[in-house]
């Protein structure tokens, strides 16, 4: 699919994947010259995305500087996690009456796929299939806007953990998120939206998870 990607979009893409796997670090200058020799493209490109995730909040640009990778504090964290919580639970309501017998088996499906990540300790697939779950139900919500919106917040939590400092502990919240996945299939399939919007913001979205975020 990249074949039809832009190369702002292209260069957009591999600057997210820099930061997703820490290449790219917190207060860090982004390096316009590396980024332009890597891909082999000119600098219009580079700063067209750097402008394009400056005005997402993950860049800072910094007179006299250039783009800095913003650093998000923990208060910050939570306030963020209120806000998509929020929406993501709304966008979940919403999407409820739309969702198909293929929709809800394509995200048990993703469901029983965590677990497999998780006993295996593939925590790089863990990332895909919980991303590819919320997909599901996001990519049929009627309100493209909120939806928008949402990916963009959730953007700030980009940088993915390897679980390697205490894979045990992982494990165990990992397992706990997926278990709350299961819960929201079963609201999905009883229609109960008011429920599962409540449960999106208060327990799957808790703002004191911001906490265990790695920043």
């Amino acid at each position: 699919m990249n074949n039809y990607l832009s190369l702002k979009d292209h260069v957009y893409n591999y600057i997210v994947d820099q930061i997703n796997n820490g290449t790219l670090l917190s207060n860090r200058k982004v390096n316009e010259n590396a980024i332009s020799e890597a891909l082999k493209v000119s600098r219009t490109p580079v700063r067209e995305a750097l402008i394009q995730l400056s005005s997402e909040g993950l860049l800072e640009n910094i007179p006299r500087k250039g783009f800095v990778i913003k650093e998000l504090t923990k208060e910050e964290a939570k306030e963020t996690f209120f806000i998509i919580g929020a929406l993501d639970g709304l966008a979940a309501s919403l999407s409820t009456p739309l969702l198909t017998e293929k929709h809800l088996r394509e995200m048990e499906f993703y469901i029983e796929s965590i677990d497999l990540a998780i006993q295996t300790g593939n925590f790089s697939m863990y990332h895909k299939m919980q991303e590819s779950f919320h997909n599901v139900y996001l990519s049929v919500c009627p309100n493209k806007s909120l939806v928008t919106l949402l990916l963009q917040l959730e953007k700030k939590f980009l940088k993915t953990f390897d679980g390697t400092d205490n894979p045990e502990l992982t494990a165990k919240r990992l397992t706990q998120t997926n278990n709350e996945h299961r819960k929201m299939m079963e609201l999905f399939r009883n229609g109960k939206t008011a429920e599962l919007e409540r449960f999106m913001k208060e327990v799957h979205w808790n703002v004191d998870k911001a906490e265990l975020i790695p920043l």
